[in-house]
Formats: structure tokens, C-alpha cells, sequence
């Protein structure tokens, strides 16, 4: 059983012993610390969440556990019930809420869940308000309200207010998608992407829809994480059903990966690459994506005479350095797409819609408008860690042997070739250390992944 207490929420496997996993015990121990740090967000007495899920098996017991915590801390509670990880988002701010708890564990297999806190922003808690959660779980420090201050709990679907503010975008041309007459296909894997994609797709004028894995069942029909190791029967699917584009998302639909009309995968770190092409050719700014994202993002913002930043691996660090650089659009290599104009956080519906305008207008395949950018490959690789391996000496020892190229160590270390770069970190959900490559060719870019997990190995 695995149980990972982070800054930014709690996520683990269902079952096993309190501390151990995500058990009953855990999910109020946390939900309640967190309604403990609301109480010193605001002088609002009576404190107001919203709740959303996603689709996976466990998301009914830990979201029966989660509202009768807040209520028993007494925080009334907007349930939106099935809904994307923006659609929660976007209904903190709706309903002018103090935060917003989503029950996800992204692209994790099904046997893992998770509790993602937010802001009365609808943005991810800060790495300090994090700790302070923390805290207040470790300790126990958190009183449940008397019977006559519980709280109660509402349901509303945000699910059409989210396509509607999708639809007002400036950059989002109905029109011309619904004049493109595309056939899309998408795949939900199984999860709330089946209730959300289909009713963007129709909003949007699409008619010919080919789902895939529509169902929200929860059980997923692959490995839910959108990669191409992931995709070859889906990708099969597109290339029999003849259809011009199919969107694939993860479990809570807040990444997007894009497979092009000849089966062919438009590549996810390219999600963000050609999304922010159609945005700044007709709103020029700033962009920014973490440091494990593809270097096509850069060259493409350079090439519309304009300023990329990159920021430290995590959705809340790249909206920070948005924020602070004063972006137009980032994201993260991983299909996510954080478009402000919208709202600060990543997400597939935003994403869809902007690129299907995209197309629509390119009068391109989209295979050719692939092409149209420059080739980055990335090999994206991890090592298991066991409890005695010293993650920050690895990281000291790397960085020192590669002292004479340009080094990054705002988050793990990330070294700069001339041609090719590097980046090594330990994950914030996972036990592992990432190892992601990029180069120019896919031989590159695995021999160069290659030759730093063997120097790890030896290190180790």
C-alpha cells in the first residue's frame, strides 16, 4: 500500500491500514485539516466547498467520506458530483467558494485516489499553505463542529457552465469548426471525459463523434496516463474509423494528448506547442512551460518575437511564473494547457476547442499542421526508489559532474546542451526519479536518457 502526504494534497491506494493507504481514516484525517487551514483563510464564518470526482471506483466511498468531513467541520458543501478536474476549478469562483477539494488521482491506475485542494481562486494551494495542512494533520489540530453548526451540502452540475465559458473565448470560432465539418473521435478512458468531451464536441457544431472508452465506469480500458505506449489500440480505431483528429485525455481531464487522422500520435508535448502557435499569432505575449517540457515551445515563441520562461516541474509553479512574467498562455510537456484567459489551470476542454479552431482555420490535416513544427524527441524514463537511496546526493553528484554546461536546480537538475538537454527529479506523486531526455532524433534523445540513468546506477 502506498499513502504520499505532498504539499499539494494526499494521494494513494485504496485500503490497507490507517498511514499506510488512502483509508477512510486518512481521507477524513486530511479533509479535515484542510477545512482547519480554510478557517484562517477568511473571517467568513460559515465556510463553503465545492467537490467534484472523476469517475474511478473508489471516487463514491471517499466522496461520501469527504462532504460528511466538511460538514462535520462546518463547511457547507457544493457537490458537482462527476466532474472534470477544470469543471471544480471553475465552479470555486462560480459559486464564490473558499475552496474546492477534487477527488482524483489523474493519470494513476485505478487503485489509487487522491484529494487535490484548491484556493478560493480555484487554483492549487501554495507550497506553504500545503505545509500548513500538513501540519495540522500530523498534529491532530482540528475541533468538528456542534450539531447545531454542521453544515450541509448542495448538488449542482457544472459541467454546461464549463462548455459555455469554453465557448466564449475570443479565440474560439464556432463557427468555423462548425463550417470544418470535422469527424472526431475521442478517448475518455472510461472516466468523466465521456460525459464532458461529448457535450463541448456537440456545442461546438461537431456531428460526426466517434467515442472511445466513453463510458464513466472507472475502469479503465488502458493504462489511463495519455501516452503513446498507451494508445495503439485507440490509435488503430482512428485510423479504421476514418476521422480527422481524436482527443485523448486522462482520468480527470486535465491533460490532453492529440492523435492525428493517420493514426499517427500528434505527440502531447505538442499539444501545447501548436495550441500556443494559434494563440499567439493573434495575441502575441509571453509563454511558459516547466523545465521537463519540449524546447519547441520556445521556438515557437521566439519565432512570434516574443518571451518564453520556464518554471519548476508542478501546475502551481507554472501559473506563478505566468503571473509573474505576465503570460498569455503556458502548460506543462504532459498535455496541459493553461490558457488564462479562461482560467488559471490546465485544461483539455480549453484545449480542444482552440485547437479544433486551429485546424478549422489552417485548412491543414492534422498530420501536416504536425509538421509544421519543429522535431523535438523525448525520452521520458524513471528508476524505482527504495526508502535507503539518497535522491539529493544523486542530484549534488550529477550536478557537479556536469558543472561546465548550463545547469538548473530549481527543481532537481536540468542540464543544457547545445543541441539536447537533461532533466532529473524526484517525483512529488510517485517513488521514483524521472529521467526525461530530449534531442533531435528518438535515437538521440533514448542514448542520452540512457547514458544518465547508468551514471546514476553506478552512483548508486
Amino acid at each position: 500500500m502506498t499513502l504520499i502526504k505532498s504539499i499539494s494534497g494526499i494521494r494513494g491506494t485504496i485500503g490497507g491500514k490507517p498511514g499506510e493507504g488512502l483509508s477512510p481514516v486518512d481521507v477524513v484525517k486530511f479533509t479535515a485539516s484542510y477545512a482547519r487551514w480554510l478557517e484562517t483563510q477568511s473571517v467568513n464564518t460559515r465556510k463553503k466547498v465545492v467537490v467534484g470526482r472523476d469517475a474511478r471506483i473508489s471516487g463514491a466511498m471517499v466522496d461520501a467520506l469527504v462532504c460528511a468531513t466538511l460538514n462535520g467541520m462546518g463547511c457547507d458543501v457544493v457537490n458537482v458530483g462527476l466532474a472534470t478536474t477544470p469543471t471544480v476549478e471553475i465552479a470555486v469562483t462560480g459559486e464564490k467558494a473558499d475552496g474546492g477539494i477534487i477527488l482524483t488521482a489523474s493519470h494513476n491506475p485505478k487503485q489509487w485516489n487522491a484529494l487535490k485542494l484548491l484556493n478560493n481562486k480555484g487554483e492549487f494551494i501554495s507550497a506553504e499553505d500545503g505545509k500548513m495542512i500538513l501540519d495540522f494533520a500530523e498534529n491532530e489540530e482540528f475541533s468538528f463542529a456542534q450539531v447545531d453548526d454542521l453544515g450541509k451540502t448542495s448538488h449542482r452540475d457544472y459541467t454546461d457552465i464549463h462548455v459555455q465559458e469554453v465557448l466564449d473565448l475570443e479565440l474560439v470560432d464556432v463557427e468555423a469548426v462548425k463550417q470544418a465539418n470535422f469527424s472526431v473521435a475521442f478517448d475518455a478512458v472510461n472516466s468523466v471525459g465521456g460525459i464532458a468531451i461529448p457535450a463541448l464536441l456537440k456545442a461546438l457544431g461537431v456531428e460526426k463523434i466517434v467515442p472511445i472508452n466513453e463510458g464513466p465506469t472507472g475502469h479503465f480500458a488502458h493504462i489511463p496516463e495519455p501516452l503513446p505506449e498507451n494508445l495503439v489500440e485507440t490509435c488503430q480505431i482512428v485510423k479504421e474509423e476514418n476521422v480527422d483528429v481524436c482527443f485523448v485525455v486522462d482520468p480527470d481531464v486535465d491533460r490532453l494528448s492529440i492523435i492525428s487522422e493517420d493514426g499517427s500520435m500528434f505527440n502531447e508535448e505538442y499539444t501545447l506547442v501548436a495550441i500556443a502557435d494559434y494563440v499567439l499569432s493573434k495575441t502575441p505575449g509571453n509563454t511558459v512551460s516547466n523545465l521537463s517540457s519540449s524546447r519547441a515551445l520556445r521556438v515557437i515563441t521566439e519565432k512570434h518575437g516574443c518571451s518564453y520562461a520556464a518554471s519548476a516541474v508542478g501546475e502551481v509553479n507554472v501559473v506563478a511564473k505566468m503571473r509573474e512574467t505576465n503570460a498569455i498562455i503556458g502548460g506543462e510537456g504532459n498535455g496541459g494547457i493553461i490558457y488564462p484567459a479562461s482560467h488559471c489551470g490546465r485544461d483539455a476542454l480549453v484545449g480542444i476547442a482552440l485547437f479544433l479552431t486551429q485546424l478549422a482555420k489552417s485548412n491543414m490535416k492534422c498530420s501536416e499542421l504536425r509538421k509544421t513544427y519543429p522535431d523535438y524527441f523525448i525520452s521520458k524514463n524513471k528508476i524505482e526508489l527504495t526508502p535507503d537511496i539518497d535522491v539529493d546526493g544523486i542530484l549534488i553528484k550529477m550536478k557537479e559532474k556536469y558543472r561546465h554546461e548550463q545547469v538548473n536546480d530549481i527543481d532537481g537538475v536540468k542540464i543544457d546542451f547545445e543541441n539536447e538537454w537533461v532533466h532529473l527529479r524526484k517525483s512529488n506523486t510517485e517513488p521514483i526519479i524521472r529521467i526525461y531526455a530530449e534531442s533531435v532524433s528518438p535515437e538521440a534523445s533514448e542514448g542520452l536518457a540512457q547514458k544518465i540513468m547508468d551514471e546514476i546506477k553506478s552512483v548508486l
